[in-house]
């Protein structure tokens, strides 16, 4: 129950909606404060409070790629302005808060079923296509994102830094095989820059219900921007294909989801993608996991992560020190399944993405 005095209630009073039938929270994002909004009418609306690590200028970002999206054809999102024709309403100490239409379906945390990861990675790929002919300049520009050797940098600054933290041993040991594991990364080409969505973990992914295999939209687009494809879908495949989370220390590359989730894709992209895109795809992931396993071991020092579980874990640093591990055992998983995984890019791409997936064992 949303109390009357709730920031959320004053909120709703900027849009043009009228009295709610329903105000209640939606989803277990860690960023932005999330509700579900049924109207008067019966339509549902999505009410967030925006984190204030993003600036508000990046509602204007999101109006200009999700029309974009709608006059291409795609569902996804769309941004109700308030009262006063603002894309988001200013409570002040309340915060900033917007309006987005609500996009029936299924969110997900993980999945090993091939046919949900086939139809993401469709999606991905017509999401990516649409935004080929969109020509605008972004507001907010996250800098400096996925520069993996500031990250690992900023782990070596840490390990100096909290030496008095009372898991700085069992840290530093695990942060010399992640500095080791970064050593053996191969280097990225020169790639091209396109519009990408920046953050495609697959709770991102709207699936229709009860989930039937059919990928409907992409939500949370703050992190829209310009970057590579394959660090873009590196990111959504290390956590696509690793159906234990990265909650588990236990983690795994399911070379069956990887093949499932990488011909959707091509089956969709249609020979848009550049070669030197589509062989940079499994060297990408394999950095991401790397550098993810290096910011988790950094904020396990640093216990600065906005959002960690304090029912399974005892405190910020316990669950990402799982969070880290998970990762670089995910990197290694990746390292030892390269040349497989790598068979199976090219398959996807050579057009032959046809070919049935599923059938290959589970690593």
């Amino acid at each position: 129950m949303i109390p009357p005095d709730d920031p959320a209630r004053l909120a709703l009073e900027a849009f043009p909606l009228g009295r709610p039938r329903r105000l209640e929270p939606l989803g277990n994002g860690l960023i932005n404060r999330t509700l579900l909004v049924e109207d008067e009418g019966g339509a549902s609306w999505v009410l967030q409070r925006v984190n204030p690590i993003f600036p508000p200028q990046v509602q204007l970002d999101i109006e200009a790629v999700t029309a974009h999206l709608a006059e291409c054809g795609l569902t996804t999102p769309r941004l109700l302005r308030t009262r006063g024709g603002q894309l988001w309403a200013d409570q002040g100490e309340a915060g900033i808060w917007r309006m987005l239409s609500h996009v029936p379906g299924c969110t997900i945390e993980r999945t090993d079923d091939p046919q949900l990861l086939h139809a993401a990675g469709g999606l991905v790929a017509r999401f990516h296509l649409a935004l080929t002919t969109l020509r605008h300049e972004f507001r907010s520009v996250r800098s400096g994102v996925h520069d993996t050797a500031r990250h690992l940098e900023a782990l070596r600054q840490a390990l100096v830094r909290h030496t008095d933290h009372c898991l700085h041993a069992e840290i530093a040991a695990l942060a010399v095989r992640i500095l080791d594991a970064a050593d053996r990364l191969p280097p990225l080409p020169a790639l091209p820059r396109r519009i990408v969505h920046g953050d495609l973990k697959i709770s991102n992914v709207r699936f229709g219900l009860p989930p039937r295999p059919e990928a409907v939209a992409l939500l949370d687009l703050d992190t829209l921007g310009r970057g590579s494809l394959p660090v873009e879908l590196g990111d959504a495949l290390r956590s696509w294909c690793n159906p234990r989370g990265e909650d588990s220390a236990e983690a795994c590359f399911d070379l069956d989801l990887f093949q499932a989730a990488v011909t959707g894709y091509a089956d969709a992209a249609r020979g848009q993608i550049e070669q030197v895109e589509q062989e940079a795809l499994v060297p990408a992931l394999r950095i991401i996991a790397v550098e993810l396993a290096s910011r988790f071991c950094r904020d396990a020092l640093e216990e600065s992560y906005f959002g960690w579980d304090c029912a399974r874990f005892t405190s910020a640093a316990e669950h990402n020190l799982v969070r880290a591990t998970s990762q670089l055992q995910l990197a290694c998983a990746v390292a030892a399944g390269e040349a497989e995984a790598g068979r199976a890019v090219r398959a996807a791409f050579g057009g032959r993405g046809e070919a049935p997936y599923g059938t290959q064992g589970r690593r």
